[in-house]
């Protein structure tokens, strides 16, 4: 192990840890890891207050009622066009004889939100909308409880520079595994970081086999409920791609001591090898209540969180190695890993485009990597290093997604001519 700076999320440092109810922010409050977040604050209210909400501006009722529910001070929408959706939803939710909460709207607003007062901000926007708020939680001097890998992936040498060490705790069930296993040891006799992937709804498909799936058998995921996006990504396994580079970011592990490993059943999340060949998982069913709470609450444990095994029944937990000609994109997302800079915002640009358009029925499931893959080997030297800035980040992005949209769209041309 190198004697390099202490990893942006270590379980033995507790970034401004406090006893008693913590204040919370929570960015994405409608989507899957904000409804769960807010089912966990719900049922601790001696644990948890929230003080403000953020949303895109899609779902206004469902903010308005959380609002209400969780008695914030503020609400912020990405859409300025929702304001008024939202101002008559919670005329409803609160009558006439109490205050609603301030609105802020705009594409900052959720980025001011992550800057306010409070302990913890949990960030869970999808995509790499979450870059600006995650900076401004970290700059403001918050605990950050990472659910949007994104920004994460494609800011990796922004964030590092503001983070202190503790300071974020990652939300991903399998960064949230990594992070309870490494716990148990030194980080000097950590030998290797093992992911793991449920395979998606295609596990065991050859790359000829999955040339004609469609947008509905993609989206039905054997085990979780999530996002059309994320679904998509882990039919695809970006999404296994995107949790490596995360690892080695997180947990400051060389792209060659991180392996990923097909599970099935999706019970143990992640793992652990330690140099004398003890291996530790972290294991529960899938339910991401608990790598939310540990987010929320850590250095304690948040009682019944989330369900646990009944060992009573018998159950068969499987393991298979990846199969790399069917899927890519975990070998893609090394390579970009080990390029820096701007090369993982590219990717991952790249791949929501494409993603989109394959939900939109304009380019084919094995169309999504090989687009992503060829805009990928155009971009230039990426900017790296101390020189890496957030212009620099959105103008990679701008690029990839206008390369990805000629390359998806010439390529459903040639294939319908």
């Amino acid at each position: 192990m190198s004697d390099s700076p202490a990893p942006l999320a270590d379980p033995h440092l507790v970034f401004d840890a406090v006893e008693g109810r913590r204040d919370l922010v929570i960015l994405g409050s409608t989507g899957s890891i904000g409804t769960q977040a807010i089912d966990l604050v719900l049922r601790n209210p001696d644990r948890f207050r929230v003080t403000a909400l953020s949303a895109a501006g899609g779902r206004v009722a469902l903010l308005a009622e959380q609002a209400r529910r969780l008695r914030v001070r503020t609400v912020a929408v990405a859409s300025p066009d929702a304001v008024p959706a939202l101002r008559e939803a919670l005329r409803e939710e609160y009558g006439a004889e109490e205050q609603p909460p301030e609105i802020l709207a705009g594409p900052d607003a959720a980025t001011q939100l992550a800057g306010s007062d409070c302990h913890t901000v949990l960030n869970g926007i999808t995509g790499s909308i979450g870059l600006a708020p995650t900076l401004a939680a970290l700059k403001a001097g918050r605990t950050l409880a990472l659910a949007n890998k994104e920004s994460l992936i494609v800011g990796g040498p922004l964030v590092k520079a503001l983070a202190a060490p503790g300071q974020i705790i990652p939300v991903d069930s399998e960064h949230a595994a990594l992070f309870q296993a490494l716990a148990a040891g030194k980080r000097a006799d950590v030998r290797r970081l093992v992911v793991t992937a449920s395979g998606g709804p295609f596990r065991g498909r050859t790359r000829s086999e999955l040339a004609d799936v469609t947008r509905e058998q993609a989206l039905n995921h054997p085990t979780w409920a999530m996002g059309p996006v994320i679904t998509v990504n882990s039919a695809t396994l970006v999404n296994k791609g995107l949790e490596v580079i995360e690892a080695h970011l997180l947990y400051d592990i060389p792209f060659d001591r991180i392996e990923v490993v097909v599970h099935p059943q999706s019970y143990v999340h992640s793992m652990v090898e330690f140099t004398d060949g003890s291996t530790l998982a972290q294991a529960t069913p899938p339910d991401m209540r608990g790598p939310i709470a540990i987010g929320l609450g850590w250095p304690q444990r948040v009682p019944d969180a989330a369900p646990a095994f009944d060992w009573t029944k018998a159950s068969t937990w499987e393991f298979f190695p990846l199969d790399t000609e069917a899927f890519p994109s975990v070998g893609l997302a090394r390579h970009v890993g080990t390029l820096g800079g701007t090369a993982p915002a590219v990717f991952n640009a790249a791949n929501e485009e494409c993603v989109d358009a394959f939900l939109d029925g304009r380019l084919a499931f094995n169309g999504i990597m090989d687009t992503v893959t060829a805009v990928v080997s155009e971009h230039g030297t990426p900017a790296t290093g101390t020189s890496l800035t957030v212009a620099d980040v959105l103008e990679a992005e701008a690029w990839a997604r206008t390369r990805a949209r000629e390359l998806s769209a010439k390529a459903t041309a040639e294939a319908r001519a």
